[in-house]
């Protein structure tokens, strides 16, 4: 059994800029966990996951959140489009029925829609990366197939280009662009769960940051519970209220990273205490 993970989940350009101003403000209390044994990332976790693998100090990740200047370039996608995935997604969710059959529809919507041009997607996610290549280190990002809705685990063993991956796990249906590899579509791993906890197991100490509501991480964390200690962090009311309407709006991003800090500040200390567990 390994020791730590550090799981990321799915929130938007919101939920990027949260969790990077949660890690920064950790690492500044002394809980560097970024150093984690597996860093799993979904969607805007599977961004941050990637720019914390290499080896980028968080605090810069911050900066890169809150100052206008060393912001990345990102498109802005209609907010009535957003609204219109958001209130789909939650009524398919809220059908009953197989999950993969339920992720299927939707992938047959985001392979329909239309969107930016892939090359143009592609280029603001190379963006957002420092590195471009795969770590050593084990890290992971989820996605979906679009035609089959079954899950995917991309990590450096599985022969797909980083920015792809990371791109496939980002690719909110409808917004933007399916990603093509390896003669598959893919789609957002947010569609099979906003954080996917349950693919940690396995692990003693899992911290969880949650930007999402997700309604199947509190099956997830019991399961994990029966083998390991678990903390999760998910936004409060003042995060809430920094994140706006539109989690996909490029000017949430400082707002959100502050929130996220601040509230980071205030978690320090439980998950120091996990982070410092001796082994179980």
């Amino acid at each position: 059994m390994g020791e730590r993970a550090l799981v990321l989940g799915g929130g938007g350009l919101v939920g990027i800029a949260w969790e990077t101003g949660v890690l920064a403000a950790l690492a500044d209390r002394g809980a560097d966990v970024a150093g984690a044994d597996y860093l799993l990332g979904t969607s805007a976790g599977a961004t941050v996951a990637a720019q914390l693998s290499s080896g980028l100090p968080v605090t810069e990740l911050f900066g890169r959140q809150t100052v206008p200047a060393r912001q990345n370039h990102e498109l802005t996608p209609d907010a009535a489009r957003v609204a219109e995935f958001m209130e789909t997604w939650e009524k398919l969710m809220a059908e009953p029925g197989d999950p993969a059959e339920l992720r299927k529809q939707v992938g047959a919507m985001a392979l329909s829609a239309v969107t930016v041009p892939g090359e143009q997607r592609r280029a603001v996610i190379a963006g957002r990366l420092p590195e471009h290549s795969w770590p050593e280190r084990k890290l992971a990002v989820v996605a979906v197939d679009a035609h089959s809705g079954q899950t995917r685990l991309f990590d450096k063993d599985s022969g797909v280009d980083l920015v792809d991956a990371v791109a496939a796990s980002c690719a909110v249906p409808g917004i933007w662009p399916p990603v093509s590899i390896g003669g598959a579509r893919y789609i957002d791993g947010g569609m099979r769960s906003a954080v996917n906890a349950d693919l940690a197991a396995g692990y003693q100490r899992v911290l969880i940051l949650a930007p999402m509501v997700d309604p199947e991480l509190e099956e997830q964390v019991t399961r994990l519970a029966e083998a390991a200690q678990v903390e999760i962090i998910s936004p409060d009311e003042e995060s809430t209220a920094a994140f706006g309407l539109n989690p996909l709006d490029p000017e949430v991003r400082a707002p959100a990273a502050r929130a996220g800090y601040a509230q980071g500040q205030r978690a320090a200390e439980a998950v120091t205490s996990l982070w410092q567990l001796p082994g179980l």
